[in-house]
């Protein structure tokens, strides 16, 4: 009985992350964002994934700690989003600047690490 519960208490919190999780990545905000000079940030998560719901986490409260950064989340299972960056893992993150990507990382979910790397983007 108490692996049930174990694993029903283990599925309820996964699904709380995944539920969290939205794609807000559009190309032509994307490039509209880069053409305004704005630091871009872009973010891909999976469904069930608690690392990705970290960084998710970090970045949400950059958006209130960082002026003129745009921030875009993904599922890395789209494809056509994923081909464009060469994303190939969940919880990976870009910050472009310039038209440029000037960082990527893949697994970082410590704010202090995100937030050097918003700061040097700036």
């Amino acid at each position: 009985m108490k692996k049930i519960l174990t694993f029903c208490f283990l599925l309820l919190a996964f699904n709380v992350n995944a539920m969290e999780k939205e794609t807000t990545f559009k190309k032509e905000l994307f490039n509209k964002a880069q053409s305004e000079g704005k630091v871009v940030v872009v973010s891909s998560w999976i469904k069930y994934c608690p690392s990705c719901a970290s960084q998710m986490k970090v970045l949400e409260k950059a958006k209130n700690d960082f002026d003129n950064i745009e921030y875009f989340a993904f599922d890395v299972t789209n494809r056509e989003i994923s081909d464009m960056f060469n994303v190939q893992y969940q919880t990976t993150l870009l910050i472009f600047k310039n038209n440029k990507e000037v960082y990527r990382s893949i697994g970082e979910i410590k704010k202090e690490a995100i937030y050097k790397a918003l700061k040097s983007s700036i």
